[in-house]
């Protein structure tokens, strides 16, 4: 049986190459947000490959899902309400904040820009705000 941590620390590894190989190559910083918002305003000759990474994404977790169920599975006391409520918060929050925890998190700290190192600290206290309050007052 393997530590807990060495699935992070895979995942994270893979996340890492994958995003260098998309600035490498692609010349793009990788926001999940922004190639899904690009993919629903579509451009001509930006498109095709959007709609492939979103597929991509999907695929792999259909098939990360396939290979190993226990992965997905997360001991939380949410219901679903909430989850699209908070869902459709996040959507709204990458709008406002021109990008992502993958764009801004990722990428751009790792360029070590400000703008995202402000808008991920910003990201991490707006929801450890929100969880505090909704607990607080009993939504959760």
């Amino acid at each position: 049986m393997q530590p807990e941590w060495i699935n992070a620390l895979i995942g994270g590894a893979i996340i890492g190459i994958s995003v260098s190989v998309m600035l490498l190559f692609n010349g793009r910083v990788t926001g999940i947000s922004g190639i899904i918002n690009g993919a629903l305003t579509p451009q001509k000759g930006d498109t095709l490959w959007r709609v492939l990474f979103i597929l991509g994404l999907v695929l792999g977790g259909f098939t990360l899902r396939g290979l190993n169920a226990s992965v997905f599975e997360a001991d939380m006391a949410t219901s679903d309400w909430t989850t699209v409520v908070a869902g459709l918060l996040v959507g709204f929050g990458t709008i406002m904040g021109s990008g992502c925890t993958s764009g801004h998190g990722v990428c751009g700290i790792s360029r070590m820009s400000i703008r995202s190192i402000v808008s991920t600290v910003t990201f991490i206290a707006a929801g450890v705000a929100a969880v505090a309050l909704f607990r607080q007052l009993g939504i959760f």
